[in-house]
């Protein structure tokens, strides 16, 4: 039986099944998800899951039942190993599918230690799905010490869970400075101070040259000669999309699955959403790793399958939890020249990047006012005065009216 076949049941593939129905779309709607459990929200895994604070229950994207009700035929626990385009066919271990339209929302798969400098240790994790987190849940003991690799947002929201619970942590950022590569210093330095003031030891500018250990990490020997023991190791240092199934396939690779502003790949019977895709943004090509662009550009994908024709535009915004930091960002920073800096009550703080006089994006530490002015002004289009942004007093909502 043919119909629609989604690879990939994770955020983009579980709204996308959600969105086809809501549609309209009454055929064929099966969903394939390599993981047991049904689909999940990941951003939770590094924050209020790992600390506790989160059930399983409410990390599902939707009741169980919804499913079935649904007529989605939900396989999980299987992994797609083949696609043959020749013959609208895709393999599951031995299972052929045949589909009308292909759907892949694979994802993204973290980057991991080469096992030739430690990396294949026991007591070495990666946070990426549950079974990675429950995994590790059993290390978070007061006292034990952990080392986190990566001062990206996975590696620091891990170092604040591991903090929070009473561990001795130690961070190591191979670059000058931790989130160098996704934000201004001045983020850099809040996030810096925030951990410090939490005992975490953060070491910027530091590589790690080894793992060591006998079947288990008991240590590490980091770039500057320096050694150190650990209980057990956190690595965050990326993501990649998750390309295998689609490249086999010989569809176009460009960062990521190559699609058109619709979400179509290389084949027309082919479209891909979220982390794995990338796609033309502003005269250019990105792809995004974002709860807010999985959502998004898989529901403007399935209306496409439907016919829709609409290209899909993204809003791009992002959020990390630490400690009781909510940071929110909206816009990409992309070729920002100038910091403009705006203090709040009760130490909200957000840092607003400029070219020149147009703005992109902001950083808002617990300043959620600022944030969605912020946001609905990059939206549209509008960059205010940076005089107005600084002035803490400036009430910044006229800002929005037409």
């Amino acid at each position: 039986m043919s119909g629609i076949v989604i690879v990939g049941a994770g955020q983009a593939g579980a709204s996308m099944a959600a969105r086809l129905r809501s549609l309209g779309y009454d055929g064929a709607l099966t969903l394939i998800g390599a993981e047991a459990a049904p689909p999940y929200q990941r951003p939770p895994l590094s924050k209020g899951y790992l600390l506790g604070e989160t059930s399983l229950e409410r990390l599902y994207l939707r009741a169980p039942s919804f499913w079935a009700e649904q007529d989605v035929d939900l396989k999980l626990g299987k992994a797609a190993t083949a696609i043959l385009p020749g013959e609208k066919t895709l393999m599951v271990g031995d299972e052929r599918l045949v589909y009308d339209q292909l759907a892949l929302t694979t994802g993204s798969v973290p980057r991991r230690l080469p096992a030739a400098i430690g990396g294949a240790l026991k007591g070495v994790y990666t946070v990426r799905t549950l079974q990675d987190v429950d995994d590790m849940a059993a290390e978070f003991q007061p006292g034990r010490r952990l080392l986190v690799i990566g001062g990206g947002y996975i590696g620091l929201e891990a170092a604040a869970v591991g903090a929070k619970l009473g561990l001795r942590v130690t961070l190591v950022e191979m670059a000058d400075r931790i989130l160098q590569r996704v934000a201004a210093a001045e983020t850099s330095d809040y996030f810096r101070a925030l951990h410090q003031s939490h005992g975490v030891d953060i070491r910027e500018g530091t590589g790690l040259s080894k793992l060591t250990g006998d079947g288990r990490v008991d240590g590490a020997i980091l770039s500057d000669g320096s050694s150190l023991a650990t209980d057990f190791v956190i690595v965050g240092v990326g993501i990649a999309p998750d390309t295998a199934l689609a490249e086999a396939a010989g569809l176009s690779i460009e960062n990521g699955i190559r699609t058109d502003a619709f979400g179509r790949s290389s084949d027309p019977s082919i479209w891909a959403a979220g982390d794995c895709a990338s796609f033309p943004h502003q005269g250019g090509r990105i792809r995004l790793e974002s709860v807010g662009n999985a959502i998004d550009q898989a529901e403007i994908v399935a209306a496409n399958m439907l016919g829709a024709e609409t290209p899909y535009a993204a809003r791009p915004w992002f959020w990390s939890d630490q400690y009781d930091v909510k940071l929110q960002i909206a816009g990409l920073n992309a070729g920002y020249d100038r910091i403009v800096t705006r203090r709040g009550d009760d130490g909200a703080v957000s840092f607003w990047y400029y070219r020149g006089a147009t703005l992109l994006a902001l950083d808002a530490m617990n300043d959620a006012r600022s944030y969605m002015v912020g946001k609905r002004l990059i939206e549209t289009g509008k960059s205010p005065d940076p005089a107005i942004i600084a002035d803490s007093t400036a009430d910044l909502k006229p800002l929005l009216r037409p």
